[in-house]
Parts: structure tokens; sequence; C-alpha cells
């Protein structure tokens, strides 16, 4: 009896998950063609889910935003960029990638400009807090590696460097989605990486020693 009541519930969790999942990938497509501006009932009628379904996955607008962007930048984890490419160009992939979707760089600036309200979205505001350290230390880590491979100067904080970069791309993809005409978000992060240059690859550390 309680073998099949734990199988029951273990299909009740992952038929959950799977349902949670499509609502999801629902959300990020609404979002990447439409941008963030509705409520949490206008999300669940576009993507035809009802409110209490939607309700009953994400309790909250602000757990939907930020299940949907985390989700967004998974598919970055899922292929990170070679240790050979610098701390800018991490961050130039990135823009690259989300110049295709730019309703999702909509909601990004969206999360970041809830996170300066905690009291209204404490949610939102440890979301962007915890990304922006995570972000720095994975950039800071990348200048360290072209520091201690000769291509960066010894004098440059790495984290300071790491902040440096993300406020730079950060900005230029706004200024890119208001005016993408005047804005070249990946010449103006090439000006950067002139201070921040890629590591040299192993194969032409070992050319330049044979």
């Amino acid at each position: 009896m309680e073998k099949h009541g734990a199988e029951g519930r273990e299909r009740s969790y992952r038929k959950a998950a799977v349902r949670r999942a499509e609502i999801l990938a629902r959300a990020i497509e609404l979002f990447a063609e439409r941008g963030v501006g509705a409520s949490l009932r206008a999300i669940g009628e576009a993507i035809g889910v009802s409110h209490a379904a939607l309700r009953y996955y994400f309790p909250s607008r602000d757990e939907l935003l930020v299940e949907v962007y985390r989700a967004h930048e998974q598919g970055e984890h899922d292929d990170p960029p070679p240790d050979s490419v610098s701390a800018v160009g991490v961050m130039e992939r990135s823009a690259e990638r989300n110049r295709t979707i730019p309703g999702l760089v909509e909601l990004y600036a969206t999360l970041t400009t809830d996170a300066l309200q905690g009291e209204q979205h404490p949610l939102t505001r440890d979301f962007v807090r915890d990304r922006f350290r995570m972000v720095r230390e994975h950039l800071a880590e990348r200048v360290r590696v072209g520091q201690r491979a000769g291509a960066i100067a010894a004098d440059i904080d790495p984290d300071d460097a790491a902040s440096l970069v993300i406020a730079a791309s950060d900005g230029l993809q706004l200024q890119g989605l208001l005016d993408p005409e005047a804005v070249d978000v990946r010449r103006a992060l090439a000006l950067l990486e002139r201070l921040l240059p890629p590591s040299p690859s192993p194969h032409v550390e070992h050319r330049e020693r044979t």
C-alpha cells in the first residue's frame, strides 16, 4: 500500500515538473516576442494557461520572471566559452545571444530595476544580487588567468575589472535596444578588450617557446 502510494506521488511530482517546464518554455517564447509588460493573469491568457494553474506553479509574477531568465541563461551555462576567451569576450558572447531576442534584454532590465526596490521585490533582489556576484567571480578569474599569462597588466584589480565589464555590457545592451542604429555593442566592447585581452592559447605559447 505504501509502495503504491509512493509511486503515485513520484508520478505526480514528475508530471508536475514536466508541466512546469512546459509553462516556463512558453513564457520564455512570449517574453522573447513581446517583452515583459503584462500581469500574471495576462501572461497566463497569452500562453493558454489558466490564472489558477499559473499561480500554482509560479505563485508570483516575480518568481515567473526570475525563472524565465534563469532558464534563458542556462543555455549559456550548458555551452561555456573556451578558457582562452577574455572576460570581455564572455560578455560579448552573451550580448550577441541576447541581441537576437530583445524581449529578454527587456526582461533583464525589468529584473534589475525591480531589484532596486528590495522591499517590494525581495525574491528579485536576491536573484539579481547573487547573479552579479557569480558573474563577477567568473569574470575576475578570467582576468587572473590573463594576468598569469602576461596578457593583462598585473596592477589591474580583477574584481574591479569584472565589475567594469559587466557595467559596460549591461549599459551598452540597453543603449543598443533603445537606439540600435547608433550603438554597436560588439565594437564598443572591443575597445574595452584592448585593456583586458584574451589569454594566448596553449598552442600559441608553445610555438613562441619553440
